[in-house]
């Protein structure tokens, strides 16, 4: 059991990572509704939040600009004509994919950009190009992180192999991905330590990522949160692809940091993310979701299940475990 102290005071180094452009932006291809990325924006600011997510940083030649959203792509003109300059303590991010960006091209130097941090995601059998790109930002002048996906499914020799790299890398964090949404908050717990261990080795911070198949990425969230973890991403009203992630509202009611404030989340939430709903737009909690977390299963199958509006969940139980 967590230490009273650790649920009731604050750790100044926690910081808040809003990804509501980017995991959002797998639910709708990325089209927001007008204004929404400046509203997103200013309400980041108001509710203290300290690192915002302004989506993929994706290869124009790999994906056609013409059936996405401007968040698929986060030019460096589009983040400008949102935010300025940015003379703000909000810092900027985007997340560039392992074999999905054409990043010695469309990530200029950091003087150049008004991106803070490039967030680098891969699996653990990509790290050789994983620790390529991140050699590049670094290089270039960013704050650079490192998703390391599905470690559900990982052998922990690989992961540990994954780390060791990492860890003699310079990216800054490493973050803790429960892509599936299968893991339990014993097991982040466990997780926790493994990072830990080659985070205070090499001296890098932690991050945790987490989905919300079981209902359990906020939980997950504030288990790694009091295991050392600093970085803690959450989306308003928990939008993300599938079941969508840990929830902004329920992170910031949470977190004792007076710098953190809710009512502005709230107010998006009331403004943007529920018209955006009841517009039709779907993500979150539900059977088909709870099914590939449970049998530890990317959620593809579970995206096409809602796509084609099946409501047969007993048939859908039987074709999930069929892979087994």
């Amino acid at each position: 059991m967590k230490e009273l102290s650790k649920l009731m005071d604050f750790r100044p180094s926690i910081k808040v990572v809003d990804a509501t452009l980017r995991d959002g932006g797998l639910v709708n291809d990325f089209y927001f509704p007008e204004g929404f990325e400046k509203a997103l924006y200013e309400a980041n600011l108001k509710a203290g939040v300290d690192y915002m997510e302004f989506g993929y940083r994706a290869d124009k030649e790999m994906f056609d600009v013409n059936k996405f959203g401007p968040c698929k792509f986060s030019s460096d003109d589009f983040i400008r004509s949102i935010v300025g300059e940015n003379d703000t303590d909000l810092k900027i991010a985007i997340m560039t994919d392992v074999g999905r960006c054409n990043y010695k091209q469309d990530i200029q130097e950091k003087a150049n950009s008004p991106v803070d941090l490039i967030r680098v995601a891969t699996y653990t059998h990509q790290m050789p190009g994983a620790l390529d790109m991140i050699e590049d930002a670094k290089n270039k002048g960013y704050e650079v992180s490192c998703n390391i996906m599905a470690i559900s499914n990982a052998q922990e020799g690989d992961l540990k192999v994954a780390l060791d790299l990492l860890g003699k890398s310079p990216v800054d964090i490493i973050y803790i991905v429960d892509s599936y949404g299968s893991l339990y908050p014993e097991q982040i717990a466990r997780i926790a330590d493994l990072y830990g261990e080659f985070a205070a080795k090499y001296g890098k911070k932690l991050g945790m990522h987490a989905h919300d198949n079981q209902k359990l990425a906020f939980a997950n969230t504030i288990e790694a949160a009091g295991d050392g973890v600093d970085y803690l991403d959450a989306t308003y009203a928990a939008m993300g692809r599938g079941a969508g992630n840990c929830a902004m509202e329920l992170l910031m009611g949470f977190l004792k940091n007076p710098k953190f404030k809710l009512h502005p989340v709230i107010k998006f939430v009331e403004e943007y993310m529920n018209p955006m709903k009841e517009a039709g737009v779907v993500w979150g909690y539900d059977l088909q979701y709870l099914l590939t977390g449970v049998f530890n299963q990317h959620p593809r199958s579970a995206i096409q299940f809602t796509k084609d509006k099946r409501k047969n969940f007993s048939d859908f139980f039987m074709e999930v475990t069929s892979q087994e």
